[in-house]
Protein backbone atom coordinates (compact mmCIF):
# COMPACT_ATOMS: atom_id res chain seq x y z
CA UNK A 1 0.00 0.00 0.00
CA UNK A 2 1.36 3.41 -1.01
CA UNK A 3 1.28 6.10 1.67
CA UNK A 4 0.17 9.49 0.40
CA UNK A 5 0.72 12.81 2.18
CA UNK A 6 -0.09 16.42 1.40
CA UNK A 7 2.36 18.17 -0.92
CA UNK A 8 3.09 21.00 1.54
CA UNK A 9 3.81 18.46 4.29
CA UNK A 10 6.00 16.39 1.94
CA UNK A 11 8.11 19.42 0.97
CA UNK A 12 8.59 20.37 4.62
CA UNK A 13 9.52 16.85 5.71
CA UNK A 14 11.92 16.52 2.77
CA UNK A 15 13.64 19.71 3.92
CA UNK A 16 12.86 21.95 0.96
CA UNK A 17 11.10 24.47 3.21
CA UNK A 18 11.37 25.43 6.87
CA UNK A 19 7.62 25.46 7.37
CA UNK A 20 4.43 24.30 5.72
CA UNK A 21 3.38 27.92 5.22
CA UNK A 22 6.54 28.58 3.16
CA UNK A 23 5.90 25.38 1.19
CA UNK A 24 2.27 26.42 0.57
CA UNK A 25 3.43 29.80 -0.67
CA UNK A 26 5.84 28.21 -3.16
CA UNK A 27 3.15 25.80 -4.36
CA UNK A 28 0.63 28.60 -4.88
CA UNK A 29 3.22 30.62 -6.83
CA UNK A 30 3.65 27.69 -9.24
CA UNK A 31 7.18 26.76 -8.17
CA UNK A 32 6.49 23.05 -7.58
CA UNK A 33 5.88 20.33 -10.14
CA UNK A 34 4.75 16.75 -9.66
CA UNK A 35 5.69 14.31 -12.40
CA UNK A 36 6.44 17.20 -14.75
CA UNK A 37 3.21 19.15 -14.16
CA UNK A 38 3.01 22.36 -12.14
CA UNK A 39 0.84 21.96 -9.06
CA UNK A 40 -0.95 24.85 -7.31
CA UNK A 41 -2.70 22.82 -4.58
CA UNK A 42 -0.90 22.49 -1.22
CA UNK A 43 -3.25 19.61 -0.32
CA UNK A 44 -2.36 17.59 -3.44
CA UNK A 45 -1.56 14.03 -2.29
CA UNK A 46 1.90 12.74 -3.24
CA UNK A 47 3.56 9.39 -2.73
CA UNK A 48 7.09 8.01 -2.80
CA UNK A 49 6.89 7.23 -6.54
CA UNK A 50 6.00 10.82 -7.48
CA UNK A 51 8.77 13.03 -8.86
CA UNK A 52 8.41 16.27 -6.92
CA UNK A 53 10.61 19.14 -8.11
CA UNK A 54 10.97 22.53 -6.42
CA UNK A 55 12.20 25.32 -8.68
CA UNK A 56 11.89 28.18 -6.24
CA UNK A 57 14.74 30.68 -6.01
CA UNK A 58 13.27 31.97 -2.73
CA UNK A 59 13.83 28.64 -0.97
CA UNK A 60 17.52 29.45 -0.56
CA UNK A 61 16.71 32.55 1.49
CA UNK A 62 15.20 33.25 4.90
CA UNK A 63 12.52 35.38 3.22
CA UNK A 64 11.25 36.23 -0.24
CA UNK A 65 12.31 39.82 0.39
CA UNK A 66 15.84 38.65 -0.34
CA UNK A 67 14.94 38.22 -4.00
CA UNK A 68 13.88 41.87 -4.18
CA UNK A 69 17.26 43.13 -2.98
CA UNK A 70 19.09 40.61 -5.14
CA UNK A 71 17.20 41.96 -8.18
CA UNK A 72 18.03 45.52 -7.12
CA UNK A 73 21.73 44.74 -6.81
CA UNK A 74 21.72 43.00 -10.20
CA UNK A 75 19.85 45.88 -11.88
CA UNK A 76 22.05 48.64 -10.47
CA UNK A 77 25.41 46.87 -10.48
CA UNK A 78 26.00 48.25 -6.96
CA UNK A 79 28.02 45.98 -4.73
CA UNK A 80 28.25 46.04 -0.94
CA UNK A 81 31.47 44.01 -1.15
CA UNK A 82 33.80 44.87 1.74
CA UNK A 83 31.41 47.54 3.05
CA UNK A 84 29.70 48.20 6.36
CA UNK A 85 25.96 47.99 5.74
CA UNK A 86 22.79 48.98 7.55
CA UNK A 87 19.54 47.04 7.07
CA UNK A 88 16.52 49.07 8.21
CA UNK A 89 13.46 46.91 8.89
CA UNK A 90 15.45 43.69 8.88
CA UNK A 91 12.67 41.36 10.09
CA UNK A 92 13.82 37.77 9.36
CA UNK A 93 16.92 39.02 7.58
CA UNK A 94 16.37 38.48 3.86
CA UNK A 95 18.16 41.70 2.92
CA UNK A 96 20.89 41.00 5.49
CA UNK A 97 21.46 37.55 3.98
CA UNK A 98 21.84 39.00 0.46
CA UNK A 99 24.25 41.69 1.71
CA UNK A 100 26.44 39.03 3.31
CA UNK A 101 26.34 36.83 0.21
CA UNK A 102 27.35 39.87 -1.85
CA UNK A 103 30.41 40.34 0.36
CA UNK A 104 29.41 42.97 2.93
CA UNK A 105 32.01 43.04 5.70
CA UNK A 106 29.44 43.74 8.41
CA UNK A 107 25.68 44.32 8.60
CA UNK A 108 23.90 46.15 11.38
CA UNK A 109 20.29 44.99 11.17
CA UNK A 110 17.61 47.01 12.94
CA UNK A 111 13.96 46.26 13.45
CA UNK A 112 11.32 47.52 15.84
CA UNK A 113 10.20 43.92 16.41
CA UNK A 114 11.77 41.21 18.54
CA UNK A 115 12.78 37.61 17.82
CA UNK A 116 12.28 37.75 14.06
CA UNK A 117 15.84 37.38 12.71
CA UNK A 118 16.62 33.89 11.41
CA UNK A 119 18.92 32.11 13.86
CA UNK A 120 21.53 31.45 11.18
CA UNK A 121 21.91 35.20 10.63
CA UNK A 122 21.51 36.32 14.24
CA UNK A 123 24.44 34.07 15.19
CA UNK A 124 26.67 35.20 12.31
CA UNK A 125 29.67 37.18 13.62
CA UNK A 126 29.28 39.64 10.73
CA UNK A 127 25.76 40.60 11.85
CA UNK A 128 24.78 42.90 14.68
CA UNK A 129 21.06 42.36 15.25
CA UNK A 130 19.45 45.31 17.02
CA UNK A 131 15.90 44.45 18.04
CA UNK A 132 13.36 46.92 19.35
CA UNK A 133 15.02 49.82 17.53
CA UNK A 134 12.80 52.32 15.74
CA UNK A 135 14.53 53.74 12.66
CA UNK A 136 13.38 57.24 13.66
CA UNK A 137 15.47 56.95 16.84
CA UNK A 138 18.67 55.82 15.14
CA UNK A 139 21.75 57.67 16.39
CA UNK A 140 25.51 57.25 16.64
CA UNK A 141 25.24 55.65 20.09
CA UNK A 142 22.88 52.93 18.83
CA UNK A 143 25.19 52.26 15.87
CA UNK A 144 28.20 52.34 18.22
CA UNK A 145 30.09 54.69 15.94
CA UNK A 146 29.57 52.70 12.75
CA UNK A 147 29.23 54.86 9.63
CA UNK A 148 27.18 52.85 7.12
CA UNK A 149 28.50 52.79 3.57
CA UNK A 150 25.56 50.89 2.14
CA UNK A 151 21.98 51.25 3.42
CA UNK A 152 19.03 49.04 2.52
CA UNK A 153 15.45 49.23 3.71
CA UNK A 154 12.22 47.28 3.42
CA UNK A 155 9.83 48.82 5.93
CA UNK A 156 6.09 48.28 6.16
CA UNK A 157 4.82 50.07 9.23
CA UNK A 158 6.65 53.36 8.84
CA UNK A 159 7.18 55.68 5.89
CA UNK A 160 10.63 55.89 4.34
CA UNK A 161 10.26 59.67 4.81
CA UNK A 162 10.53 59.00 8.55
CA UNK A 163 12.83 55.97 8.53
CA UNK A 164 15.62 57.18 6.27
CA UNK A 165 16.70 60.67 7.46
CA UNK A 166 18.42 59.52 10.69
CA UNK A 167 20.28 56.77 8.82
CA UNK A 168 21.34 59.10 6.03
CA UNK A 169 22.62 61.62 8.59
CA UNK A 170 24.85 58.89 10.06
CA UNK A 171 26.03 57.46 6.74
CA UNK A 172 29.59 57.80 5.54
CA UNK A 173 30.17 60.39 2.80
CA UNK A 174 29.55 58.75 -0.56
CA UNK A 175 27.30 56.04 0.88
CA UNK A 176 24.59 54.60 -1.31
CA UNK A 177 21.56 52.43 -0.82
CA UNK A 178 18.65 50.50 -2.19
CA UNK A 179 15.21 51.12 -0.71
CA UNK A 180 12.02 49.18 -1.34
CA UNK A 181 9.17 51.58 -2.03
CA UNK A 182 5.65 50.33 -1.40
CA UNK A 183 2.46 51.94 -2.71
Amino acid sequence: MVTMIRLDQYLTERGDYQSRSRARDAIQRGCISINGKVCHRPSQPVGEKDAVVASDAASAYVSRAALKLKAGLDATQYSPGGMVALDIGASTGGFTQVLLEAGAAHVTAIDVGHGQMAASLASDARVRNLEGVNARDLDREILQGIDPQFIVSDVSFISLKLALPPALDLARAGAFGIFLIKP
